[in-house]
């Protein structure tokens, strides 16, 4: 696949393995995300696309190669400057106290505030305006807690847009969420990514949500890079059989040109 024209986030080289662990997840990855990319990032159990997500986060750091971000390498960036620029939602997230909603997204302000700062006008704005593009506004005074999973994880995304981050990574931001809410999740981050400009990275294990939402697709196996490009050529039988050990029929959506998977029989290996 051809670089994107204007690139935002670029992996270089990369090698990374856990400590106290010989063989490398990593050894030499290299891709580059475009800004505005809706990119779903794919792959089997054990393929690295977690700790991928952590390195893209600057939550991790490559034994060598690097990570850099609109031109700089992450290494070189603040904490403080790196979270106005990168935001991450990950799949779990856990607060020790029963929040508003309005307040969980209001954490999303630490970038923008100064030591010991407290919010103003412009960061409540900013926070309600977050609220707005996940449709909670109405929730605002709720406690987390009394949301459902579905409205949770969108509170978790407003907090995260609340930083104003120019990319969003999430991971697995639908792992636990029935049919409808992961629609509407997926939803809320195609529009983020056509009518914002936001570029979105998110790890997945669901083949039709990133084929159907993503601008592009990204097949992690063994460390390395298996398939990349447009998800309507680039999902096909033989990538199943080769990438997940699965027989499956790909077909595409009359109505909307998307491929879709129907996973048919595991192959004995």
């Amino acid at each position: 696949m051809s670089e994107p024209a204007t690139p935002i986030l670029e992996a270089r080289e990369v090698v990374f393995r856990h400590d106290g662990t010989e063989r490398a997840i990593f050894d030499g990855l290299s891709m580059t995300i475009g800004e505005g990319e809706f990119v779903g990032l794919l792959g089997p159990n054990g393929a690295g696309k977690t700790t991928f997500l952590r390195l893209l986060a600057g939550l991790a750091s490559p034994l060598s190669g690097e990570i850099r971000l609109a031109g700089r390498s992450l290494a070189d960036y603040r904490p403080r400057d790196r979270a106005r620029a990168l935001a991450l939602v990950p799949q779990e997230s856990a607060l020790l106290f029963d929040f508003s909603v309005l307040e969980v997204v209001l954490m999303g302000r630490a970038p923008h505030l100064g030591s010991l700062a407290l919010e103003g006008y412009a960061d409540l704005e900013a926070a309600r305006a977050a609220l707005s593009e996940v449709g909670l506004d109405g929730l605002a005074d709720r406690p987390l807690s009394a949301l459902s999973s579905g409205e949770r994880q969108r509170a978790l995304i407003a907090r995260a847009l609340a930083q104003q981050p120019r990319v969003l990574l999430l991971d697995e931001p639908t792992a636990f969420l029935d049919l409808k809410h992961r629609l509407q999740i997926y939803e809320i981050l195609k529009r983020l990514s056509t009518q914002g400009g936001l570029t979105v990275v998110a790890v997945s294990h669901d083949l039709n949500l990133a084929a159907r939402y993503g601008s592009r697709i990204v097949v992690l196996h063994h460390g390395r890079v298996a398939a990349d490009g447009d998800p309507a050529t680039l999902v096909t039988p033989g990538l199943l059989r080769d990438v997940y050990e699965t027989e499956a029929m790909v077909g595409r959506d009359p109505a909307t040109g998307a491929v879709y998977v129907v996973p048919r029989t595991p192959l004995s290996r």
